[in-house]
């Protein structure tokens, strides 16, 4: 199990409720999936940041093993 830690943080009711009715879900669970999307975006930025410099020698089609 990943290691955790309990914190106290301060955030306006509505944002915590707004995020909660688009999660489904209680608070601790919004704010690790909100924490996790924020992860997750700068993963995509430095992906984005490869575009163009990496050499791929395979076709979709080679991939999906159509060929």
């Amino acid at each position: 199990m990943l290691e955790t830690r309990k914190i106290t943080i301060h955030v306006p009711q509505g944002l915590l409720d707004s995020a909660m009715e688009e999660t489904g879900k209680g608070i601790t669970e919004t704010v690790r999936e909100g924490l996790e999307r924020l992860a997750r975006k700068r993963a995509y930025k430095g992906l984005l940041a490869l575009e163009g410099k990496v050499k791929f020698k395979y076709t979709a089609a080679e991939l999906r093993g159509d060929e």
